[in-house]
């Protein structure tokens, strides 16, 4: 009966969708970097622990308030206690560990052992208690240490859990754990130096009164003292044998240092692309209304280094290490993952629908481009995705994958080709256009509101006192492009103008079109 019932409720707790989201909203608050919430409550925790430390700071000489008292020696115990049994509770799953066992069992035809489940119970929960981690906590909220004098010094076990809260701490910690057989090698040598130092030192100073060395403690603190190339001199050898003792402990201690600080050094070096990796993808989810160019191949280039020219922001994704690198090089956040995979998207923490204004598919890879596409539907069926497409014969295969805009850019230079074939000074003109040396510029000005307000037809825009000329507006509404409109064209919200002249002209015409007009 007994087992019937505990089975019923790991079942019940293991389906339910509220009990489910609610661990999931705790663990999400206490361990998930990603969470929004979660700074918050560690900007708490943090100054929870800086008050406690006041308090013991300030009572050691002044007078503390009652009120100050209780609340650094309970309130604060009672918020670390529940925070220490909510990690308990969701450093692992009691039910699904009961639910595994009893379907384990039933598949095999035996009978249901709840006394393993409940050893690997105990088993993943002790693990979690004897952490580092959960001692600090447990340390850090036990009434008792507030009660004596001497042990309420224990409070500042809350210190170290600055660890927790603080991501620096968290990465120091992390790069440091990829080289701990050689921290314990170096800690194991450096034990073995002031254990035989020590004992030796004692031996050849003890029995000499002028000697400060008369205990063994005060051996073993003298040779901390020396291996650590400190030195207070407070406690020296008189005698020669223990001044040759002391040469030996202070040149090991110089290979100690010497040791640890390479060790230090290649740790960080190691991990230095990782960190950089890690601090970029906190940036990404920090960005809104960016554009995520897939592939960064020549046209991926030129559109990249052209969106920036506008101030627009963008995020590039390519698989090829050495695609990513000149991405970098050109002043971009770049990083290293293949942008048709979906695990890309999820190590990146990308919310498509509220950060991305549009995904460019720029591979110079019609299948490349296509599985950028489909993978990014799966994630978000509404966001703009314009793709470049190299065989007209794979027009379909991106129409079929979702993308909204495609660009074939044979067909723009075959139409350019046949126009201007026989006619070298319209080629000149062409090239000049594409030139990153040359003043002259090509660019897109949206229409807002106030400009149509203003501006409402081409003939009354101002162009041509900023030697602009205005070579076609593309209509926002209709998705058609208007080649030198006339001057009666109307203009509409959400319009673009696609305009050629100076850079500095550009800039001054699209500035007037944004001041206010007196029509007279």
């Amino acid at each position: 009966m007994l087992k019937r019932l505990i089975l019923d409720a790991a079942y019940a707790l293991h389906t339910s969708k509220k009990y489910q989201a609610k661990k999931t909203f705790f663990y999400n608050l206490l361990e998930n970097d990603q969470y929004r919430y979660k700074k918050y409550v560690d900007i708490l925790m943090i100054t929870l622990i800086f008050i406690s430390v006041g308090v013991l700071i300030r009572e050691v000489k002044y007078p503390v308030s009652d009120f100050l008292l209780y609340f650094s020696n309970y309130i604060v115990s009672i918020i670390f206690f529940i925070e220490y049994m909510l990690r308990l509770w969701v450093s692992s799953s009691v039910s699904e560990i009961i639910v595994r066992r009893s379907e384990h069992d039933s598949f095999l035809g035996s009978k249901v052992r709840l006394s393993k489940a409940f050893k690997e119970v105990l088993s993943v929960k002790f693990s979690y208690i004897i952490s580092v981690r959960a001692i600090i906590d447990l340390l850090a909220i036990l009434p008792f240490f507030h009660e004596l004098r001497l042990l309420r010094t224990f409070i500042l076990f809350r210190v170290f859990k600055l660890f927790r809260y603080a991501k620096s701490f968290q990465t120091l910690a992390g790069v440091l754990a990829t080289k701990k057989f050689e921290f314990i090698t170096l800690a194991m040598f450096a034990s073995i130096v002031i254990f035989v130092s020590s004992v030796l030192i004692y031996v050849m100073e003890a029995n000499n009164p002028s000697s400060p060395v008369n205990t063994l403690f005060e051996a073993v603190y003298w040779s901390i003292v020396t291996i650590s190339t400190v030195g207070y001199g407070d406690v020296t050898p008189v005698t020669t044998e223990g001044r040759v003792v002391a040469m030996i402990v202070i040149t090991s201690g110089i290979a100690v240092l010497a040791f640890t600080t390479s060790l230090v050094v290649s740790a960080f070096t190691e991990k230095l692309d990782e960190i950089k990796e890690v601090k970029n993808i906190e940036d990404i989810t920090k960005l809104r209304d960016y554009y995520l160019i897939c592939g960064y191949e020549n046209i991926a280039r030129e559109l990249a280094r052209k969106l920036k020219r506008s101030s627009h922001q963008i995020i590039v994704l390519d698989e090829n290490e050495a695609r990513v690198q000149s991405a970098r090089q050109d002043g971009f956040i770049a990083m290293h993952y293949s942008p048709g995979s979906m695990e890309s998207y999820e190590k990146l923490n990308i919310d498509i629908s509220k950060q991305v204004k549009a995904v460019l598919c720029l591979r110079e890879d019609d299948v490349e481009n296509v599985y950028t596409a489909l993978t990014i539907r799966a994630i978000d069926k509404d966001v703009l995705i314009l793709s470049l497409l190299m065989k007209d014969a794979n027009r379909k295969k991106l129409e079929f994958a979702g993308i909204n805009k495609i660009v074939y850019p044979q067909e723009l230079v075959g139409l350019i080709t046949k126009e201007l074939v026989g006619k070298p000074a319209a080629f000149e003109v062409i090239h000049q256009f594409r030139s990153e040396y040359t003043y002259v510029d090509i660019d897109e000005i949206m229409l807002t509101p106030r400009i149509i307000e203003n501006f409402p037809t081409i003939g009354s825009l101002t162009n041509k006192k900023y030697r602009v000329i205005v070579l076609g507006v593309s209509k926002g509404e209709s998705d058609r492009f208007y080649f030198n409109p006339i001057d009666s064209t109307l203009l509409e919200t959400g319009d673009y103008l696609l305009v050629v002249g100076y850079k500095a002209f550009i800039s001054e015409f699209e500035m007037s079109l944004h001041k206010k007009v007196e029509h007279v």
